[in-house]
């Protein structure tokens, strides 16, 4: 999940109402989200916004240079037990503000300076909207530290493995939203065992997706999230990966991951369609992330031999045409699979096996 604002101006938090503070934040942090989740119904813009920066938090701590990994578990394990209401958010937050490195965006430093507050707002939610909350949290957290001790420089071992990284950065939010949409409407519960399994392939499809598109610049500070069994499989060695290459077997391999890819994605169109149609803000909030990340697969597909991630970002014109197609064809199921089928022209099939999860029941 990418930051913004390398500078901000930052308001008089006492005047700011929950809503103002959380879209304050939102913008500071995620520009995406902070104009997805507006989309919502209000019964669940304001727990999905404070979902978002709860995840937000515990990136915050994963990411910071300046920690180490015990000092990172021991922060991680905290938060979890402040969302949990077991531990004191001032204290975590005036323990951990300091120790913030300036490679942490300043957006970053508020969010961790201001989490007695977004604690209170978390507080104040519905029993089940809480609960959806900390389990999140607290899986992302734990499962995040898995992988802190590791050698990440020449990949992750198998497509498990990968799986199991997605699981905890944006699987667990899939779910977590679920429940939180399950609770708002009953007629969206009705299908709450297999929105459950696909929310997970959705959160894959999106985090593969940045994956494949932040290769290079995970490269450059000593990470790669690729399975090296898939370039094994091509006959290329993930150590051998350099900027600037233009090796087939990589090729192969990269392909390869963009099919799995493309599959998750299309298991979240599913997940969308599960959706009632007149819950048009859901919906949307769906659609625009899915259509962001197909367009985004488009062009690392059509680049594979590209060598920084802002050669494959999609633009801001590219934003505003996924914006309005969503909005043109989110009532018609038909419309939407086939402007999905049409956007997925030329990307490696998807795999079946992925595809296969849509229709367990």
């Amino acid at each position: 999940m990418n930051g913004s604002h390398s500078e901000i101006a930052i308001p008089d938090f006492a005047r700011l109402d929950d809503d103002a503070l959380q879209a304050w934040l939102l913008e500071g942090v995620s520009r995406t989200f902070a104009l997805t989740i507006p989309q919502l119904p209000a019964g669940l813009a304001k727990p999905v916004s404070n979902a978002y920066l709860l995840c937000r938090i515990v990136d915050t701590i994963e990411d910071e240079v300046a920690l180490t990994s015990a000092q990172k578990r021991q922060f991680c394990q905290r938060f979890v037990r402040v969302v949990a209401g077991e531990d004191d958010a001032t204290a975590l937050a005036a323990d951990l503000a300091p120790l913030l490195s300036q490679q942490t965006i300043p957006a970053e430093h508020e969010l961790i300076r201001l989490i007695p507050r977004v604690i209170a707002i978390t507080h104040g939610f519905e029993a089940p909207q809480r609960e959806a909350l900390y389990q999140c949290v607290s899986v992302m957290g734990q499962g995040m530290v898995e992988f802190q001790d590791r050698d990440l420089r020449h990949g992750l071992a198998t497509m498990d493995e990968m799986s199991s990284y997605c699981y905890y950065v944006a699987g667990v939010v899939g779910e977590m939203l679920t429940r939180l949409f399950c609770h708002y409407s009953p007629e969206i519960a009705i299908h709450r065992d297999l929105l459950m399994k696909l929310a997970v392939s959705f959160g894959q499809g999106l985090q593969m997706t940045n994956i494949l598109k932040d290769l290079w610049d995970d490269h450059g500070r000593g990470v790669c999230w690729l399975p090296r069994e898939i370039f094994d499989a091509a006959g290329f060695d993930l150590s051998d990966l350099s900027p600037g290459h233009h090796d087939p077997r990589f090729a192969e391999g990269f392909r390869r991951l963009i099919g799995i890819a493309h599959a998750h994605l299309r298991n979240a169109l599913e997940y969308t369609l599960l959706i009632p149609s007149h819950e048009t803000g859901l919906r949307e909030f769906c659609l625009w992330a899915l259509g962001m990340a197909v367009l985004t697969l488009r062009k690392v597909n059509a680049h594979i031999d590209f060598s920084e991630s802002s050669q494959v970002k999609i633009t801001r014109r590219s934003v505003k045409a996924t914006i309005l197609t969503s909005r043109l064809t989110l009532h018609s199921d038909l419309l939407l699979k086939t402007t999905f089928w049409l956007a997925g022209l030329g990307l490696p099939a998807a795999d079946r096996q992925v595809l296969a999860l849509a229709h367990q029941s």
